[in-house]
């Protein structure tokens, strides 16, 4: 069984090379919940699947997408990373974002992302 700082290892390797579904499909519990801020959280993975898969059919270009840091605790990882992209519409994003991740039994049960507006 792979230990936590593994799994989060194996999940940033993959999200660093273009593989946000497969990671997301590897990864996450069926009953997982995802949040942004403050938003209703998205429940189960399929949907949050789906709601990733939109996120992504609005990004033309990845600028950035690299972690800056990662820490590890008892069933809890974050990582910071650091993210730039262009919109469909041409409109450049760049920001700093840290997901806090839940982990049981090697995969996601909660993950929540905090990030400016």
């Amino acid at each position: 069984m792979n230990t936590l700082l593994e799994n989060v290892g194996d999940l940033n390797d993959m999200l660093l090379q273009g593989q946000q579904i497969e990671a997301l499909e590897k990864f996450y519990d069926p009953g997982v919940e995802v949040q942004e801020n403050d938003k209703d959280p998205v429940r189960g993975k399929d949907n949050a699947i789906e709601a990733k898969k939109a996120f992504l059919a609005g990004i033309k270009a990845i600028r950035c997408v690299k972690p800056l840091k990662v820490a590890v605790g008892e069933g809890t990882t974050m990582v910071e990373w650091q993210v730039s992209y262009e919109s469909i519409e041409g409109t450049a994003q760049q920001y700093t974002q840290v997901a806090v991740q839940e982990w049981k039994n090697g995969q996601i049960v909660k993950e929540k992302f905090y990030f400016g507006n």
